[in-house]
């Protein structure tokens, strides 16, 4: 047995329900948390939806007021997550309930985060900054890709700097996940797509991380395996329950690695591109994956191989050389099926901007725990590859 496996490890989850319909028990739980003056942190694009209605209604009977905050953005940003902190406060509110993608969840988290512990929200940058618990936290995800819902993350956007900041800490782990795929058949294919590959980086990055371990080495594995039998068929129009539920699953699954080896190099990378060019950070992930596979591949060849196992390929007796070409063939394939370009057009991309993006990836947390120290000119060369000038 390696040295890796017999080193001390913590494992930090939420309490979680899945399954079809779990997002209706959210009556039940509010009751659990004696509260009666929740706020429920969403966007405005999904309220049109009836699954949400319902939702809503269900929570009515079980509280004296419900207050909503519906200002949150892709990529959210510190201003809302002050703002909703304000709110929260001065409103006497004693329960957040976070419905939506992982913008509205690590909202969510921010604004639970400033309510119990005063100051703002960029003061909590890094590792186990944060010293209070905050106010109960319930999430019902609708996309089956951050599983913010169940983990120990919270990435907001400085808006002064243009970079994306990461929390991270046990005291933004929720304290339930309503993880329900019925608000899955609802989500935009080319959403669905850019989530779910966020999802199997996810995965793959924990499965990678040098600080993974047996307990999160299971649930990497069978979150490549779900997603890898799930994701192109997501986006069809015949998608069934049945292919979203196990895609929430293969997310969920990969949250739980994560959120306890953490990333690498293609969140890092990521968090940079989207908090500066305001990308939506599935696609950067997508397209920026391939790229990392390769630079990473002879540092931990044989935990590729496992990964290649669960895409599907048959890797018995193949050549280290062959496998990689076999790995990054399939993940190709699969993005172009997804629909997801392989670069990112950005206006009068100038190289300055190179050079911050640069110097932000190789500060970002998740660089720590990539298998490979990356040097400067390789995380230059890299965006080269995914960003084109668009003059």
């Amino acid at each position: 047995m390696s040295e890796t496996l017999l080193e001390l490890r913590k494992f930090v989850i939420p309490e979680i329900i899945i399954g079809v319909d779990a997002r209706l028990l959210i009556g039940r739980y509010i009751s659990h948390f004696n509260a009666k003056k929740p706020m429920i942190v969403t966007d405005k694009d999904i309220q049109d939806f009836e699954w949400f209605h319902e939702t809503i209604n269900l929570i009515r009977p079980h509280v004296d007021k419900l207050f909503f905050f519906d200002e949150t953005t892709p990529n959210p940003k510190d201003i809302e997550a002050m703002l909703g902190a304000d709110l929260f406060l001065s409103l006497g509110c004693d329960l957040i309930i976070a419905i939506g993608g992982g913008s509205s969840i690590d909202c969510a988290k921010c604004i639970s985060i400033v309510a119990s512990n005063g100051g703002n929200i960029l003061d909590y940058e890094g590792v186990d900054e944060v010293k209070m618990p905050g106010p109960p936290l319930i999430c019902i995800p609708t996309t089956a890709g951050s599983s913010a819902d169940v983990s120990q993350f919270a990435i907001i956007k400085d808006t002064a700097a243009n970079i994306k900041r990461a929390i991270i800490s046990k005291k933004v782990v929720p304290d339930l996940a309503l993880i329900d795929p019925v608000p899955l058949m609802s989500m935009d294919p080319y959403l669905t797509a850019c989530t779910a590959m966020d999802a199997l980086t996810h995965a793959i990055e924990a499965y990678v991380s040098n600080t993974h371990s047996a307990l999160t080495d299971v649930h990497a594995l069978e979150s490549i395996r779900l997603i890898n039998q799930a994701i192109e068929q997501s986006i069809t129009p015949q998608r069934s329950i049945e292919t979203m539920f196990q895609l929430m699953l293969g997310s969920l699954q990969a949250g739980l690695a994560f959120s306890n080896a953490s990333l690498g190099a293609v969140h890092a990378m990521s968090h940079s591109m989207g908090g500066l060019l305001d990308l939506p950070h599935g696609e950067c992930n997508s397209i920026l994956l391939e790229h990392i596979i390769r630079i990473n591949f002879e540092t931990v060849p044989d935990r590729y191989r496992d990964i290649a196992r669960q895409l599907g390929l048959v890797v018995d007796n193949v050549s280290d050389h062959l496998l990689l070409d076999m790995i990054i063939d399939r993940i190709v394939s699969m993005r172009e099926n997804l629909n997801i370009p392989s670069r990112i057009k950005v206006d009068n991309l100038e190289e300055s901007t190179v050079d911050y993006l640069v110097e932000n990836a190789l500060n970002d947390p998740c660089m720590v725990t990539n298998p490979r120290v990356l040097t400067k000119e390789e995380v230059r060369i890299i965006y080269g590859r995914v960003l084109q000038s668009q003059k």
